[in-house]
Formats: C-alpha cells, structure tokens, sequence
C-alpha cells in the first residue's frame, strides 16, 4: 500500500504537474519541439526508400538536434520500415546501444542497460529483469501499487463533472507506482523527476544548476540504497540489494550502491515517462473514436488489442539510436563503423507492406508485433508493467464514469513534442 504521505501529494494539486508534464514544454526546453503532424512527411520518405542517408529531422527540414552527446558530428542514416528497423534490433552486434552513453568523470555506465551490449547487457538484465516479468506485473506491482493509486485518484474525482486527464489522472500513475515501488515517500517523486529534468539534456540551462540537479538525483538514490541496507523493505532497491551478479569469467556478487543507483534511476525516469504518455495516447485514442470506445466497455477482453494498437498508432518513444560498430552496407546502403542509425519505431509501426490503413486506429486488427517497445535484447525491460497500468488505469475510468467523452467546447487534443518523444496535449473530458 502506498504511504499516506504519498496519497497526499499523489491527490494534491501541485504546479510541478503542469511544470512536468507539458510534452510541448519539454521539448521546447530540449531544442527539438515538432509543431505539426510529420506523419505524412514521413511516410512520403518510407515509400522511397526503407533507409536513407541523412538524420531524420534533416530529411524533414527541420531544424537540427542531437539527442545523445555521442549522436553529434556524426553521419546518420534514417531507417524507416518495419523490415530494415525489425533487422537492426536482430543485430545488436553490428548496431550498438552505446550511443546512449553520457560521458561523465567517473566513467560510469550512467544509463545503465540502457548502453550496454553483448554478455554484460544480458548479466545485468538477467539480474534485474525478475521483477518485471508478467507474474509480478499482475501480482506485486498491481497488488501493491497500481490498484491503490488507480482506486484513490478515481475516488478523487467521482464529484467532478469534468477532469483533464492528461495531469489529473495519466501523468500520476506511473510517476507514483515506480516511485513508491522503489521506496521513496511523500513528495519525493515529483522532487525526484524535477531533479532529473535539469539535471541534463535541456537547452539553455546553467551549467551550475544542472550538475545541482544532478547531485540531488544522486543524493536521493544513495541516501535510499544507504536505508535499506540497514533495514530491508518489500521495494525495489531492497530487491536490488538482495540481488546476485553474474558476469561472464567474473565471480557472482552483489550490485555496489552506485550500479543500484544507476539501475533505480533508469527505472524511475523510464516508469515515470513512458506511460504517461502512452496512457494519455491510449485514451485519446479511444475517446476520439467513440464506437470503439463503447466496444470496449462493454467486452473488456478487446482492451489489451486496444492498447496494442494504440502503441502501434502513436508510440510515445517513436525514434531509437544505434551506433554503427562495423562497416556495412545496409539495405543497399554503405555506411561505416562510427556513424549513427536513427530507428523510426513510430515510421515502422505504420508500414503499410504490413499492415493495412496504417494511419487508422483499429482495435480489431489482426495481433501482429509493432516495435513500440523496441525488439530483441533490448526490448523494453518495463513493458509489461506499463500494460497493466494502462490496462488499470482505462478500466477504472470506464467502470466509474461509463459517460466519460470529450469534452467539446476545450481545444482538441493534438500530439506535441520532439520526432523522438511524443505525447497528448491535454485530454479535457466530461465525466457525466
């Protein structure tokens, strides 16, 4: 059960929701807001060619950006169908993951799984990856957190006549599920993600206030890690403390504090992000196709198809990176060793050699795997529990407010942000 500390702030109206949970905002601060639907554009270039030289945004005419520090002064290849995008993910070898590392003084791997390859990925995930399967996603995670949050947040607004779903209800699961479930109390999750939005990545930040951000994400982590090894709990870092190590030609120990922290933070920014934005897409999705909507209220069973699709449809994480390991040719394209691969997930969830009216949202399409969530080693470790807090969280609303729609005298929704993270706008709704 969640603390009554964090049932407070969970139900509070605090400014930090809408500080940290406007999409436009965020990619206004990083340098690469999108202002208009690309998806055409897009799909303009995946009809030419399934890969092409050039970074996405270029191809696009839109002003440059680099997301990963290693990404910069790089030549870029945009891969854009399911087929070249799907035969990337199979070869992680030749396309690496360390693109994703950020160059600090200790030389850590910061970013955890996230940059790692080969036998030390597959070590470490194999460490962590127990308390993200299915059973516990359904069991301890729901059980513990999601119900409790869901329930409490629902109870919230049963007066009201009218709620914006976006801040009142999408942005708060994940950010308190993840929060709660490593072990941080009261306030600490929205102080927490505050932190680690300006602790890097923003344009025009001081650099005396990032690296302050910085140390209070580290504080935070090491100070929690420093409690549970004094007094175990039934969390996250407890588990991580209790977990084993086994990396290949090295002996089995324990995680140090700093790979438990490194590990936490990875879950606490990719748990708190993530979904929100897929939830609200979800829900967007659904409202603004009201026959759909009703079908799934009323046969339950069509909601995992509906959140499937909702995935493929609009991926919130629609663009990945990889770093070229060896000279190759791709696709009939050469490309060499230390040039960078732009994966767009959210181009290949709509490749129309595979599926039918690809920029239609349709819940009875027949099940085929979409790459939202990546593929192959480095799928994403968190999925499953990010379905059951959709899945929860969109029932719950269904079963309390059976009338919930639109509502149509606010602005519509629209999908703001970067080419490399997208959510909703807002989702003003009616509730009875």
């Amino acid at each position: 059960m969640a603390t009554a500390a964090a049932n407070d702030v969970l139900l509070a109206d605090d400014p930090l929701y809408r500080e940290l949970y406007d999409v436009r905002r965020e990619a206004e601060a990083m340098g690469n807001l999108v202002e208009r639907d690309m998806s055409g554009e897009i799909a303009a270039l995946q009809a030419r060619a399934p890969v092409h030289r050039g970074k996405l945004r270029e191809l696009l005419g839109l002003p440059g950006h680099d997301r990963h520090v290693l990404s910069a002064g790089r030549q870029h290849y945009s891969v854009l169908s399911y087929e070249a995008c799907e035969a990337a993910f199979r070869q992680p070898k030749l396309f690496s993951s360390r693109i994703v590392h950020h160059p600090n003084e200790l030389g850590e791997l910061a970013m955890g799984i996230l940059e790692m390859d080969g036998s030390m990925h597959r070590a470490y995930r194999r460490t962590i990856q127990p308390k993200f399967i299915m059973p516990e996603a359904l069991g301890w995670w729901r059980s513990r957190k999601v119900d409790d949050i869901v329930g409490r947040l629902v109870e919230r607004m049963r007066g009201w006549d009218r709620a914006e779903l976006n801040l009142d209800f999408c942005a708060r699961i994940p950010v308190y599920t993840i929060t709660t479930a490593i072990g941080l109390e009261g306030d600490d999750a929205l102080v927490f993600r505050d932190a680690f939005v300006k602790s890097g990545g923003i344009a025009n930040r001081p650099v005396e206030e990032m690296r302050a951000a910085a140390a209070t994400v580290q504080r935070m982590l090491l100070d929690l890690i420093a409690a549970r090894r004094a007094e175990p709990g039934d969390d996250l870092i407890s588990f991580l403390l209790a977990a084993r190590l086994r990396l290949k030609d090295e002996a089995v120990r324990p995680l140090t504090d700093r790979e438990i922290m490194h590990t936490a933070r990875l879950v606490m920014v990719a748990g708190g992000g993530t979904s929100w934005g897929q939830m609200g897409i979800a829900l967007w999705a659904l409202l603004g196709h009201r026959d759909q909507y009703e079908e799934g209220r009323a046969n339950r069973a069509l909601m995992d198809q509906a959140i499937e699709e909702s995935l493929r449809w609009n991926p919130t994480a629609p663009l990945f990176y990889r770093m070229i390991e060896e000279d190759t040719e791709f696709h009939g394209v050469p490309m060499k060793a230390g040039e960078v691969l732009e994966l767009g997930l959210g181009a290949a969830n709509r490749d129309p050699t595979r599926w039918d009216r690809p920029d239609a949202y349709d819940i009875h399409r027949p099940p085929l795997t979409n790459l939202a969530f990546g593929l192959g080693t480095h799928r994403c470790l968190g999925m499953n529990v990010a379905r059951v807090e959709i899945s929860v969280g969109i029932g719950a609303l269904m079963d309390a407010f059976p009338d919930m729609r639109l509502d149509p005298p606010a602005p519509p929704p629209f999908l703001p942000g970067g080419l490399e993270q997208r959510g909703i706008s807002g989702l003003p709704v009616l509730l009875r």
